[in-house]
């Protein structure tokens, strides 16, 4: 698959790069695993000069003699010899040549120094601070390990926080990239096959890639793919989140599980999991994980109340919900099984990541100030997407179907009358009702 999207990140990498020919810039690069955060900057610097250091679970020294190599290839300089090096020496040179000429240096997996030699951070930062002021150098540092980045930069006992000049968060594709993408590779296809690629993947790249290389372009192949035995997608939600949780992985792993089918309270879950107290968890899960968010319907007074938790990754949603839950049918071998399964309950798992779908088409418009959904306390009325716009005083009633047939405006209606009835009327407002289903998409 070719190279897609990333406008925004090239341009900012653009003026980075600009800045970082007079002063010296130090930009962290963020984002899950599998996004392609290593392939932006490749992308970019395809016709640059670009230092590349691949932090490798090795031994110091061993890293350094390739670290020595990158930089006698890409910029013809020799350096001492390589013997008992530390990469503090590696660095420092690196500062040093930067004060006469523009050097670029990417740091990938950055967050590994730590299993190589965790003071590595404290050379950094003596040395960043020694020479910064007179450097022409842009730092490029990405990890993998949220919370591990998070250790390094924004905690304020480690070196190297506040060090970082920029931040990029690397995102998913969003819904009309993903539309240029099957455009491109496979013209004829469904709105069927468009949903199951977004439920399958949420727009990783990675995940998108696997499946256009492999020519996997319905939602029949996909599904296929995804459930045969050693599939890349079976291990991959261990592989992602393992190093994440440490050894608290079973109960993230439980907690995740069952939100993904559908218990997102934490009442209902603390007593599927027969455990008292659980908000330390989702408080992790949702901070410093970021694999979970905390959702409330729109103009809930109480921070409290009718609270539910949501996975928002659409891939982790799906691997939960049937790869870790029925990893037992996947050890007997019995892989078609569980692709039944799945077969059968895709209907209803996609409807929801139908409605994360036109949530992400709306907020890429940006058409809008609050965006939203909305039930009562009762849950005898919900309104599965609210659009207001503060400034032209507009409000849109959207209700998300798989198929058009089943909308029913005078219900819409009267859900939102009960909305109204209980926020505030919107005098003055041009509100309107839509159903819209996979055929908008």
């Amino acid at each position: 698959m070719r190279f897609f999207d990333r406008e925004a990140e090239f341009e900012k990498l653009r003026e980075i790069e600009e800045l970082s020919q007079e002063v010296a810039q130090f930009t962290i690069i963020t984002g899950r695993r599998r996004i392609g955060k290593t392939e932006l900057v490749k992308q970019f610097y395809a016709r640059k000069t670009l230092l590349y250091f691949f932090v490798a679970r090795k031994a110091e020294t061993d890293l350094c003699d390739i670290f020595i190599e990158e930089i006698r290839t890409k910029l013809n300089i020799p350096m001492i010899d390589s013997k008992g090096i530390t990469f503090a020496t590696v660095f420092k040179f690196i500062m040093e040549l930067s004060q006469n000429q523009h050097i670029t240096l990417f740091i990938d997996e950055f967050q590994d120094f730590f299993r190589v030699n965790s003071s590595i951070y404290s050379d950094m930062q003596n040395i960043w601070d020694s020479y910064k002021s007179t450097a022409h150098i842009h730092l490029i540092v990405a990890g993998s390990v949220n919370t591990l980045m998070n250790k390094i930069f924004k905690d304020k006992k480690e070196p190297l926080f506040g060090r970082q000049t920029g931040t990029m968060h690397v995102r998913p594709f969003r819904p009309s990239v993903l539309k240029e993408i099957m455009s491109e590779y496979c013209p004829e296809y469904k709105k069927s096959d468009l949903l199951a690629l977004y439920t399958l993947t949420g727009g990783v790249a990675k995940y998108v890639e696997l499946f256009i290389d492999h020519k996997k372009f319905t939602e029949k192949t996909m599904l296929n793919m995804f459930f045969e035995r050693d599939s890349y997608f079976l291990s991959e939600g261990k592989n992602m989140l393992v190093d994440e949780f440490g050894k608290d992985y079973g109960i993230y792993f439980s907690i995740l599980t069952l939100i993904s089918q559908g218990k997102t309270t934490r009442s209902e879950l603390e007593n599927a999991l027969n455990i008292k107290e659980l908000s330390g968890y989702l408080k992790n899960l949702s901070e410093e994980y970021g694999l979970i968010s905390k959702q409330q319907p729109l103009y809930e007074r109480s921070v409290n109340k009718n609270v539910h938790y949501t996975i928002e990754d659409q891939f982790l949603r799906f691997w939960f919900r049937f790869v870790y839950k029925y990893s037992h049918i996947i050890e007997a071998g019995a892989n078609e099984k569980l692709k039944s399964i799945a077969e059968r309950d895709f209907p209803t798992v996609s409807g929801k990541s139908l409605e994360c779908y036109f949530m992400e088409v709306l907020k890429e418009q940006g058409c809008y100030t609050r965006l939203g959904y909305w039930n009562d306390r009762k849950g005898e009325n919900e309104i599965d997407i609210i659009a207001e716009d503060e400034v032209d005083n507009k409000i849109e009633f959207i209700e998300v179907k798989r198929q058009s047939k089943n909308f029913d405006e005078e219900l819409l209606k009267s859900k939102a009358a009960t909305f109204m009835k209980a926020v505030g009327p919107y005098e003055g407002y041009e509100i309107s009702y839509k159903g819209i289903s996979i055929d908008d998409m």
